[in-house]
């Protein structure tokens, strides 16, 4: 199993300053390569302190500029917030000033006050993700491309520049397990998660991936599962009880985009009561010294996943992140190196 570093780029603090806040994940980044990560993956959201990156693309190109062979995958890019006409173009010029070490992570959106403030309420967006992949595929594969849908319809263009990677590499996130399903039976890598953490919806989403691969056939087989979850490795138990309670403050704003009102002060997302208890969190998440963590993520790699999406910022200092990495890469991945992850 893999592990890919996440750049949560979670700024609780206006006194950090935008520039510190880029250079710590610059940081990161360059921590990842040197401890053997095998990708890094960076977000789009826009208008908020939270998973703050408006050009996933650029950080891409800027990560690939100072590394050497860590692939770089967008995590996700909100198709529903562009023209594909035009993020063809920009998705080509990505792939060739990183190398091809780009990975093309896809959705529809998940913070309805965002997509409603950019124009696209997310009710609406799951149509327009459809219409868009198809699109964006079409044009970044053939030439003279020509479309008639309900959100594009254009006569015969040609993206240029061409993409160098044949094809390039995409893959798509999804929650609920027809999507999971849906995405890999048309040649999608999938990323997903499992928000309480149980085994029981890990295996469903897991299950509904091999179901989709084995649809395809041999070429199933080449596709890809990510999971992504908040993870650190504490120091010890007393470290453990400390980020767990960061991370409940964290989740607090989080479900405020995710599934609350959408409560933001001049760009701050509000924290807001939990019905969930910081118990029931803490069991949930993988916050806690590297044995357990060994534990815990043992069950992603018996069950079939292929790569872990650590989202590793919640609001814990640099130094605390960048030790927590250290931690992982020397008592963790090493128990995962020669362990398969595809179980028939």
């Amino acid at each position: 199993m893999q592990f890919n570093h996440f750049l949560t780029s979670y700024m609780p603090d206006p006194k950090t300053g935008s520039k510190k806040h880029f250079n710590d994940m610059i940081e990161q980044v360059l921590m990842a390569e040197k401890l053997g990560y095998s990708s890094i993956s960076i977000p789009e959201h826009h208008l908020v302190n939270l998973l703050m990156m408006p050009s996933p693309l650029q950080m891409a190109v800027k990560i690939a500029t100072l590394t050497k062979k860590i692939k770089i995958v967008s995590s996700v890019a909100v198709l529903p917030l562009h023209d594909m006409r035009t993020y063809a173009g920009e998705v080509a010029t990505a792939d060739i000033l990183t190398d091809g070490r780009l990975i093309l992570g896809v959705g529809r959106g998940a913070f309805a006050w965002e997509m409603e403030r950019l124009g696209f309420p997310i009710e609406k967006s799951r149509e327009k993700f459809t219409e868009s992949i198809e699109v964006l595929k079409l044009l970044l594969t053939e030439e003279n491309a020509s479309w008639k849908g309900k959100y594009y319809n254009f006569e015969p263009i040609t993206i240029m520049p061409r993409p160098i990677s044949n094809p390039l590499p995409m893959m798509i996130a999804a929650m609920d397990l027809d999507s999971i399903r849906n995405s890999a039976s048309k040649g999608f890598n999938v990323q997903s998660t499992v928000l309480s953490g149980t085994k029981e919806l890990l295996l469903q989403r897991v299950n509904a991936f091999k179901e989709g691969c084995s649809i395809l056939g041999e070429k199933g087989k080449l596709l890809k599962l990510s999971m992504q979850r908040i993870a650190f490795a504490a120091k010890d138990e007393q470290d453990a009880r400390e980020k767990n309670k960061l991370a409940y403050e964290y989740y607090k704003r989080f479900d405020n985009m995710f599934t609350g009102p959408g409560k933001v002060n001049k760009g701050y997302v509000e924290a807001l009561p939990r019905s969930q208890t910081l118990e029931e969190l803490t069991k949930n998440l993988i916050i806690c010294p590297p044995p357990e963590m060994i534990d815990k993520l043992g069950a992603y790699a018996e069950s079939g996943v292929d790569e872990i999406i650590i989202s590793a910022s919640f609001g814990q200092s640099q130094e605390d992140l960048i030790e927590s990495m250290y931690r992982i890469s020397d008592k963790v991945m090493p128990f995962f190196k020669n362990v398969s992850s595809r179980v028939a």
